[in-house]
């Protein structure tokens, strides 16, 4: 995500960090490069005009030149621009009396019905119950995918075929909502450019029989500026209050996301971080710009985790890991857990420190890296699992050939898991002794916990990151 804009940025803040004070003269020129790398990524030019006056304004001032850390409170206002420029999250539109209708409406081959499927899991997991609608009635295949969608995600889907009006269609759905206490009716509309009008008017049709609470626009995030184009031709006839925006995970520029709300006022709502229906994360403006700028997604990371980590299952970790018992055992369930999360690359990335060197793994030999791993743990007999001291050469000789790897390889993963063990033995006890003398308490003045290349990735073994090579 946004990967190219990223390191242009972490060069420029390197080449600054690198000056140690700074003058107005370092700060210009950090802003020239600043300004290329965002006109580069196609962000709009006169949004990149404004946030590099802003940041530049901010940054020749007081608040830089008088810092023990220029370079890092440069990141900062940087941090705290971006967000600004990205604008406040804004949730779905649920409140009032239900059914809520959620209109999807945007340029054929943004991911519409897809979406529709998307947010319909989403809203039923969080105890809505949904109903979809398939008022696309130019393309057939659009109604079998979405019925095909719903039964994936246990949504029920509304369709009457393509002969009668979108309208028509979208007018019965809700009748049936109502009837059957549906309490949101999310409808998929068909494709069309915005200067289509005779389609146009089909979607405000749609609009007056529905009353929607929300009229989401989805956008390709990979069209980059044209995104910012269609939003605005869309929003001409029929007022949007929330963008989406898909492919998010695609887009290495990220003009797209950086431009629409800036220029059109629309809020962003949601990111289509993946193929998977589960791949959908409510817009926060504050974890994108880390993301943008380096500094990881902790807190998505966490939610991941909340979503497939039971909370029993979190704590009792949390007890080994304090009391130094990590052994072979938990860190197979481990790695099963962290295939649940999402890719391998997506995981480290979110991980401050590690996001660098995230980006240089090749993914597929970092998933048959973990699968090599759980091959050998596999081949472990339990008690090995639990006590590593056991395992001699003739051991490690046998779990080679069981595995069908090299003793060379059981080696390596052994130092590996005995170096990570110490750590999380290190950080138990950090942790223990926190939360005696500083609980409450938080963190004195200094380095910017989360600036680019910095946090938890500085706390790793050396050895790490070889864990996901061959």
């Amino acid at each position: 995500m946004f990967e190219s804009l990223t390191d242009k940025l972490q060069s420029v803040f390197d080449r600054l960090a690198s000056k140690g004070k700074l003058t107005e003269g370092d700060v210009n020129t950090a802003m020239r490069e600043v300004r290329l790398a965002l006109l580069e990524a196609d962000v709009n030019y006169k949004v990149v005009k404004d946030f590099v006056e802003k940041v530049k304004a901010r940054a020749i001032g007081a608040e830089v030149m008088q810092s023990l850390t220029p370079a890092q409170t440069v990141v900062k206002i940087v941090h705290e621009e971006l967000i600004e420029l990205l604008g406040k999250p804004a949730p779905l539109n649920t409140s009032g009396q239900p059914p809520a209708v959620i209109m999807l409406v945007g340029l054929q081959g943004a991911g519409k019905t897809t979406m529709a499927a998307k947010l319909a899991l989403r809203l039923r997991k969080n105890g809505q119950r949904p109903l979809l609608v398939a008022a696309d009635i130019y393309r057939p295949a659009a109604i079998k995918q979405l019925e095909v969608l719903g039964k994936q995600v246990d949504v029920p889907v509304h369709s009457e075929g393509v002969s009668l009006p979108a309208s028509t269609i979208a007018k019965n759905a809700l009748k049936v909502a109502r009837e059957k206490a549906y309490t949101v009716v999310i409808v998929d509309t068909a494709g069309r450019l915005q200067i289509d009008d005779a389609l146009m008017q089909e979607l405000e049709q749609v609009r007056m029989v529905t009353r929607p609470a929300d009229i989401l626009l989805v956008v390709d995030a990979m069209t980059g500026q044209e995104a910012v184009n269609v939003a605005e031709g869309f929003n001409t006839r029929v007022p949007l209050t929330g963008l989406v925006m898909t492919k998010i995970d695609g887009d290495a520029r990220g003009g797209a996301a950086l431009s629409v709300r800036q220029v059109t006022g629309v809020p962003i709502k949601f990111l289509g971080t993946g193929e998977k229906l589960a791949d959908l994360e409510p817009f926060e403006p504050e974890r994108l710009a880390g993301r943008i700028l380096g500094m990881g997604d902790v807190l998505t990371l966490i939610e991941r985790a909340q979503e497939n980590i039971s909370e029993a299952d979190a704590m009792a970790m949390e007890r080994k890991l304090t009391e130094g018992n990590f052994d072979f055992e938990d860190f197979l369930d481990q790695l099963k857990q962290i295939k649940k999360l999402g890719p391998l690359n997506d995981l480290l990335k979110m991980i401050p420190g590690i996001n660098r060197v995230a980006k240089e793994l090749d993914p597929q030999m970092a998933q048959d890296s973990l699968k090599k791993t759980e091959a050998i743990i596999n081949s472990m007999t339990l008690a090995e699992r639990r006590s590593p001291d056991l395992l001699n050469a003739s051991r490690r000789r046998r779990i080679a050939a069981g595995s069908g790897t090299t003793v060379q390889d059981v080696n390596t993963l052994v130092k590996q898991f005995r170096d990570m063990q110490k750590l999380m033995k290190q950080m138990g006890i950090m942790g223990g002794s926190k939360k005696k003398k500083q609980k409450g308490k938080q963190g004195k003045q200094g380095r910017m916990p989360n600036a680019p290349g910095r946090g938890m990735g500085e706390m790793l073994p050396s050895n790490f990151m070889d864990m996901f090579k061959n």
